[in-house]
């Protein structure tokens, strides 16, 4: 990488008559940040609000085929049950309607539908997401997939959303 020459006294002489009148600008910017011990004390209490007992990692990327609809079945469950998604064989038994949160509510939101759904042992789940800029749409499917009790997913049929929503198919205590 090269070197650019410096200016020459003529150049500075140029700059210091262009900037002439004007003022160093003060440093005001103010940064509100809590604490490492006061987020996880906040962090807990929401989660105990909640009811929630899984957390998302937005680190993990699981393999989701790109193709086609988004649509995911865990390794040990039958190919047929996400067919049967797919169709709209099951009908939802409870909705979520995320939109216009932020992807930090939405996951809360989604984990907490999900204890909700073991406890109450509901078996499908709609979770509406909406279009939008895609960011949420993105993160769900992430977000189901390392979840211990999502069978499977898929995208919404379009009597239950279509593009702007997906079907969780869970596995419930019998």
């Amino acid at each position: 990488m090269k070197k650019s020459p410096s200016p020459t006294v003529e150049e500075s002489q140029l700059f210091r008559d262009a900037i002439k009148g004007t003022r160093k600008i003060k440093q005001d910017t103010i940064r509100a940040e809590l604490r490492p011990v006061k987020q996880k004390h906040l962090l807990r209490e929401s989660r105990e609000t909640l009811g929630v007992d899984h957390f998302f990692s937005d680190e993990y990327q699981p393999y989701l085929d790109q193709d086609g609809p988004t649509r995911y079945v865990r390794a040990d469950i039958s190919p047929f049950e996400l067919k049967k998604l797919k169709r709209g064989s099951y009908s939802p038994e409870i909705y979520l309607d995320l939109h216009g949160m932020n992807q930090q509510q939405a996951k809360l939101e989604l984990a907490a539908l999900l204890s909700l759904c073991r406890r109450e042992n509901l078996h499908v789940a709609s979770v509406m997401h909406g279009i939008g800029k895609h960011i949420l749409k993105q993160r769900i499917p992430s977000w189901l997939a390392q979840h211990p009790h999502v069978q499977a997913f898929h995208q919404a049929p379009r009597e239950w959303g279509g593009d702007s929503a997906i079907l969780v198919l869970l596995d419930v205590d019998e």
